[in-house]
């Protein structure tokens, strides 16, 4: 069996699905109960039907940018890996790096190619340990944690808290360790490839913001659209260069 066959088995489909039947059937739970919980202090049900209603058609859109992310990420770990990271917790960004991360210690790159099943698996686990410290720490720390963020409050200088600052921190650090390697790669191996559809991708993501801003339109599609455009637009510069 090659690694392609392996990384998109039956097991793994079957695995993965019963997982995610688990986690819908837990959403519809919640739905029922909050609904129930709603109607018991008195909303009026037909206002509970349109929450119900403009939230589920606000998520369609959005939801394309897992869609995209599965499918970015199957060509390498498979379908049901991909669509199981990306479904339940997680995103395109930690996962691919921490995956190109756990391959490149083992001599190999993010390539179907180079990878075998057991490369898959050690992946798969670095993946895993990796995240679920986020899950834990919320069940047992995050109260009591949050409560020393002073979200939502103002300090003496007029700015948010801590956790704005530490939000704020972070996406710098992300976006400057990403597109730093982008630019590294520009220079290194002569590849602009990437380069190009960063700045496709922040181009119209200023866009959608400020129709956002202005306007009151893409306000839920922002992020969607962008990376849709500029996967579009990185396939089209492939095969211009």
């Amino acid at each position: 069996m090659s690694y392609i066959e392996a990384a998109n088995s039956l097991p793994l489909y079957l695995t993965v699905g019963v997982i995610l039947l688990f986690i819908a059937a837990l959403c519809v739970l919640f739905i029922i109960k909050s609904y129930r919980a709603g109607v018991r202090i008195g909303m009026d049900r037909k206002v509970l039907r349109r929450a119900i209603t403009s939230s589920a058609t606000f998520t369609v859109l959005p939801s394309v940018s897992i869609l995209l992310g599965v499918i970015a990420l199957s060509g390498s770990l498979g379908i049901p890996a991909s669509w199981l990271r990306l479904s339940v917790i997680g995103n395109l960004q930690y996962e691919a790096t921490v995956a190109e991360i756990a391959a490149n210690s083992m001599g190999l790159s993010l390539n179907a190619t180079e990878l075998t099943v057991s490369a898959l698996s050690t992946i798969l686990l670095v993946m895993t340990v990796g995240i679920i410290w986020g899950c834990l720490l919320s069940i047992f720390t995050m109260k009591k944690y949050s409560a020393k963020l002073a979200i939502g409050k103002k300090s003496g200088s007029g700015s948010g808290g801590y956790a704005s600052w530490a939000m704020v921190a972070m996406m710098i650090g992300l976006c400057s360790t990403f597109v730093g390697s982008y630019i590294a790669e520009a220079f290194v191996t002569i590849n602009l490839v990437p380069v190009i559809t960063v700045i496709i991708a922040s181009a119209f993501m200023a866009f959608f913001e400020l129709l956002s801003r202005k306007y009151k339109v893409f306000e839920n599609f922002s992020l969607a659209l962008s990376m849709l455009i500029a996967m579009i637009g990185a396939v089209a510069v492939s095969m211009v260069i």
